[in-house]
């Protein structure tokens, strides 16, 4: 007898047909899930999410010049500092991975420097971070990050110096925090351009933390875009972040072209000193 459907099994029939397009329909459909689904349940439950944006100690407790945090005292903040232990600076950058907005962020501690004071005004610093050093929580960003858009084998450190004096004003009381802006030229990549950015900060019993972020149009310093085709997709530009926390005390070893960690190169440019109580005398033993 003839199979009703038509076709051997009824497969090929007007049922079979339909089942055939729910099957299509139901593989593309899973197709668009994995394609959206995929990224977004990396990003939000595998990734996790991206550090906060840096801030000052005030920040988490209770807010700049709250009664918690506010001190008498006014004292000037007038001599040498260097920065030193809890000091961070990295990148913070806008990413589309496959369709889902997430945020690209590194971070290195490897940072040295020293900044003058007179009275209430900067009169001039430098801060140097070792490159090779940043690191985000993904290795593959990392390699990309150290690799083709930074190339920190040809470019190990990036440095900023003031070229212009920063007015802070009255020194803040304790726990309170200020603003102003800053000038200076900031060297990353091999290139070298001069920038300007506000600054916060805020003192403490024994230290003054400084909060920056400064845009950085990718283009200028000659970086290649983050931008990996068919997978990531970033914008033109990013923000280099910085919190400093400055002490009196010796601060962090200088970075230097020799590595992290090298002394070769002061963080505060100029010659290296050596004390002569340290060079042991040269002794020559008399001929037999």
């Amino acid at each position: 007898m003839d199979n009703p459907t038509g076709g051997a099994g009824g497969s090929a029939g007007p049922g079979g047909r339909g089942r055939l397009r729910w099957w299509i329909a139901g593989g593309v459909a899973v197709v668009v899930v994995l394609a959206v689904g995929g990224p977004f349940v990396y990003i939000h439950f595998v990734e996790g999410p991206p550090p906060a944006a840096l801030s000052l100690p005030a920040a988490g407790a209770g807010g700049a010049g709250s009664s918690s945090t506010t001190a008498a005292g006014t004292s000037g903040i007038s001599g040498i500092w260097s920065v030193g232990t809890g000091s961070q600076v990295g990148y913070r950058v806008s990413e589309v991975l496959i369709g889902q907005q997430t945020t690209a962020v590194g971070r290195s501690s490897t940072v040295s420097g020293t900044f003058t004071v007179h009275g209430t005004t900067v009169t001039g610093g430098r801060v140097t971070v070792d490159m090779s050093s940043v690191a985000s929580d993904q290795s593959q960003r990392n390699a990309q990050f150290d690799g083709r858009i930074m190339d920190v084998t040809a470019y190990p450190t990036a440095s900023l110096q003031l070229t212009s004096p920063i007015v802070l004003g009255p020194a803040p009381a304790v726990g309170q925090v200020g603003h102003a802006r800053a000038t200076g030229t900031l060297t990353m990549h091999g290139e070298t351009h001069t920038v300007t950015f506000p600054v916060q900060f805020e003192r403490s019993a024994g230290s003054v933390s400084v909060l920056a972020d400064v845009p950085i149009t990718f283009a200028t310093w000659g970086i290649a875009n983050p931008s990996i085709a068919g997978f990531v997709t970033t914008a033109s530009t990013g923000t280099l972040e910085a919190l400093l926390v400055l002490t009196t005390g010796a601060g962090n070893p200088a970075v230097g072209v020799g590595g992290s960690g090298s002394t070769s190169t002061p963080a505060g440019g100029g010659p290296v000193t050596v004390p002569s109580s340290t060079v042991p005398p040269l002794s020559v033993p008399s001929r037999s």
